[in-house]
């Protein structure tokens, strides 16, 4: 049987989020299928830190600050990425926050921090990124979901609205950028073992049992696996959980 996937030696793949947890994972990923990864996040220590060790395995990389609601900080952190590596063939928008609270008590301002980070940030980087994949007449965006979008729990509201609504917004856009040969794919995860659940402690929120949770490095490599797709297809909705999830069905 010919191998059909797509070879991903040498191509440029942003990742935002990519401090730590799923995006320090998904970082790692494409970096051993022989990526270029440019990584953004919030944190700059975090960023930093996910780029030395690219960096340390030969792997050509760029760590770049950046709050995804911004779309300042946003424009100029892809024409950082073009500049330095002239292409950019993968976008995966992992970023998220989340505020643990009941409507009642959610601020203003943390709602809009939740959809600010969660759905305006995927499309301020798509927005930036098309014009540089339409031009190849190629490319493929990741966005991140996550069973949040497949059913509700209390004092998630917002964090509910902008996942659900990342899922229409992936939909349209994966319409919009067919005519470029451009893919876009919707990666829902379960819960995974990251710092994401640390606000609970703060909260007094009782932690996920890590039994039923997975390993983030496991959802990265199903992110690869999306983009790795032979270019005359696309996975475009994919769920993936623990064995033992507990929020699917």
């Amino acid at each position: 049987m010919t191998d059909t996937t797509t070879t991903l030696k040498g191509k440029v793949v942003l990742i935002t989020g990519a401090g730590s947890g799923l995006g320090a994972a998904t970082a790692q990923a494409f970096a051993g299928a022989g990526c270029r990864v440019a990584c953004l996040d919030v944190n700059e220590t975090a960023v930093r830190q996910t780029a030395d060790e690219l960096a340390a395995r030969d792997v050509e990389s760029i760590a770049l600050p950046c709050d995804v609601s911004n779309a300042d900080a946003v424009a100029r952190s892809v024409q950082a990425v073009v500049e330095r590596f002239g292409q950019l063939h993968v976008v995966v928008n992992n970023a998220a926050i989340d505020h643990t609270v009941s409507i009642d008590d959610m601020s203003i301002e943390q709602w809009d921090q939740v959809i600010g980070i969660n759905l305006r940030g995927p499309f301020l980087v798509a927005k930036a990124a098309l014009p540089v994949m339409k031009q190849q007449q190629s490319g493929h965006i990741v966005n991140v979901g996550s069973t949040a979008a497949t059913r509700a729990w209390a004092n998630a509201a917002a964090y509910h609205a902008a996942k659900w609504g990342l899922i229409g917004f992936s939909r349209g856009l994966g319409v919009e950028c067919r005519p470029f040969n451009i893919r876009v794919s919707l990666v829902h995860p379960g819960g995974m073992r990251t710092h994401f659940f640390d606000r609970f402690v703060d909260q007094g929120i009782p932690m996920p049992d890590e039994q039923n949770l997975q390993d983030p490095a496991t959802v990265a490599e199903a992110i690869l696996f999306a983009v790795r797709m032979p270019e005359q297809s696309v996975i475009q909705e994919m769920l993936v959980t623990p064995v033992t999830e507990t929020s699917w069905p």
